[in-house]
């Protein structure tokens, strides 16, 4: 369903593929072009051409970079993978353990300045806040790099990796990290409200005991949960982040396959997304098994 929507969708928009929007090709010459990339067949013929020779693990020729599509996506899939996993890191260090410390101590003053900034987090767009953070970190402040992936065109070394990391991770966090905050605050207010919680408190159990170890178990949870949803989040996030910071990963792939009309590569990127949220369910599903005994059991 996710192939045809997105082969219907970019065949349906208007315009067609760069490579034919060049002024000094003849006739003869864009018609070679058309014939050679199949473009003058039905769009039937087209996508089962495609979905069959993708069952085979070929996803075609990207017309942009005249390679393999996967070989080009499989390049850019390490530092999407880079950038993805630092926000989902940063989010789970920031976010989680703040929920919880709110969720504890409901209507503090913590409590009160971390909801506000929750709801900043959520509301503000990720390419709004990148070209801040860029406008006050890396042009008025020169702390960090304002985008790529390192200064050297060789590689670089890691402190100038991280350094580079720094803005486009934070962007990409900020919105994830809100999520959590609020999940894992609620689940712990309505902690504070049940049985056990008050049985516990009666038999003497440290309150530090109760939260950490008992209301933050049950939090991690909801939390698999959550991340069930926020996985494919932090790759859609990426496509508009990596374009920000001018990040080589596969999100900003897409957004040039898709302004180039390169659909070998569109719908290589999509059908790789697509595998990813599959296999982030399952992760999660393997997560939840592991956080709570009792699916265990069920």
């Amino acid at each position: 369903m996710v192939s045809v929507t997105t082969f219907a969708i970019m065949h349906l928009a208007p315009g067609g593929p760069s490579v034919l929007a060049d002024p000094k090709l003849s006739e003869a010459e864009r018609a070679a072009i058309i014939d050679r990339l199949g473009l003058d067949a039905p769009l039937p013929v087209q996508f089962t051409r495609w979905i069959t020779r993708a069952a085979q693990g070929d996803l075609g020729t990207s017309f942009l970079y005249a390679a393999p599509t996967a070989r080009t996506i499989a390049d850019r899939i390490p530092n999407t993978l880079v950038l993805a996993g630092a926000a989902l890191l940063l989010a789970c260090a920031l976010g989680v353990p703040a929920g919880i410390v709110a969720g504890a101590a409901p209507g503090g003053t913590l409590d009160r300045w971390a909801m506000r900034v929750s709801v900043a987090g959520i509301a503000v767009p990720v390419f709004w806040l990148g070209i801040m953070l860029i406008l006050l970190f890396a042009v008025r402040l020169p702390w960090f790099p304002a985008g790529g992936i390192t200064a050297d065109v060789d590689g670089g070394g890691l402190m100038d990796r991280v350094r580079h990391l720094i803005l486009p991770a934070s962007t990409l966090a900020l919105a994830t990290t809100s999520e959590l905050f609020r999940y894992a605050r609620a689940t712990v207010r309505d902690g504070r409200d049940a049985t056990w919680w008050r049985v516990a408190r009666a038999r003497g159990v440290p309150r530090r005991r109760l939260v950490w170890r008992h209301a933050a178990r049950h939090a991690l949870v909801t939390l698999c949960s959550v991340l069930s949803v926020q996985l494919p989040r932090l790759v859609g996030g990426a496509a508009i982040t990596e374009t920000v910071f001018s990040w080589p990963g596969m999100g900003r792939l897409g957004v040039e396959a898709a302004l180039a009309r390169d659909y070998p590569l569109v719908m290589g990127v999509t059908l790789v997304v697509s595998l990813a949220v599959v296999l982030a369910g399952v992760l999660t599903d393997l997560g939840q098994l592991a956080a709570d005994p009792r699916l265990r059991r069920a």
